[in-house]
């Protein structure tokens, strides 16, 4: 299968307010990310607060934002999770939905064995026809996609064509693209975009595109188009906002964020909670110092 998207998806994040989906928020999120250059749209996943939103929830964001982008770019669903009969009708039902490609993170909490993540993928690529892309972030599950293991699932599954690498292991990412030649590599990681292209990544899944679309998508066509100055540019001058969008648990600064450039209400659901003062201040002089907010 062909690559997905190359440069920069959007983690995008879910808008409440209230406790409910914010629709009208959420369409404003959707035309700024397409303006602004965004590549992709990735909904429902970590930093669209899928962990709290009911099925019926995610499903109707995810039919509201296909409709919505009307194949202007490709939009991926999050349909990840540790129940792989679940994971199977989700992902079914978002292929019916018209989305372009799934983001399948590892299974978490019941984690597997090595072995059990290739049995995992390989049991979803028989159900599911569209492209996946795996998501590896060990931080959050407690699982590790090893390169050996992505070169196994890759051998089984013809439609996974990608991996979102949010190891932070910069040794391991270049064993992934030494041992599988043709795997599409996007950073998780906001920090990492540019050591990732340099790997021959395609770019970045990110959070803090959010906030600065223009500025994640620039970094990423610079590079492309043999910029590496502008390239490297960009990711130091976006180090800043990393710094502030990740002081606390993503979303929670993300959102916050959002919500002091009148973006969308800075509402969480619950495990999550509002910063900090502290690091609220930090995230107020992240936006001033970039020029977003006054």
């Amino acid at each position: 299968m062909s690559t997905i998207f190359k440069g920069s998806g959007v983690a995008l994040v879910t808008p409440f307010t209230n406790g409910e989906v914010d629709y009208t928020a959420l369409t404003r999120l959707i035309e700024l990310q397409i303006i602004s250059g965004t590549d992709a749209i990735i909904v429902c996943g970590t930093t669209g607060e899928a962990a709290t939103m009911s099925a019926e929830e995610r499903m109707e964001v995810i039919r509201f934002v296909v409709d919505r982008v009307n194949r202007r770019i490709p939009v991926i669903a999050g349909t990840g999770g540790n129940n792989t009969a679940a994971v199977i009708d989700f992902s079914r039902t978002a292929e019916a939905l018209g989305v372009d490609g799934l983001l399948i993170v590892t299974p978490f909490y019941n984690k597997t064995t090595q072995k059990g993540l290739v049995a995992h993928y390989a049991a979803i690529c028989e159900q599911v026809h569209i492209p996946i892309i795996v998501y590896n972030v060990p931080s959050r599950t407690g699982l590790n996609v090893l390169p050996a293991t992505m070169r196994e699932i890759l051998d089984v599954c013809e439609n996974v064509v990608g991996i979102k690498e949010a190891s932070g292991n910069i040794e391991q990412m270049v064993n992934l693209a030494a041992m599988c030649p043709g795997l599409d590599i996007y950073s998780g990681n906001d920090d990492h975009i540019l050591p990732v292209l340099s790997l021959g990544g395609k770019g970045v899944i990110s959070t803090i595109a959010n906030v600065v679309p223009s500025e994640v998508h620039n970094l990423c066509m610079a590079f492309f188009a043999g910029k590496l100055d502008i390239a490297r540019k960009l990711q130091f001058s976006l180090l800043p906002i990393w710094r502030a969008a990740f002081c606390e648990t993503n979303p929670i600064p993300i959102k916050t964020m959002m919500g002091m450039m009148d973006l969308c209400s800075p509402e969480l659901r619950l495990p999550l909670v509002p910063p900090t003062p502290e690091d609220e201040e930090k995230m107020r002089k992240a936006l001033k110092d970039f020029g977003l907010i006054s």
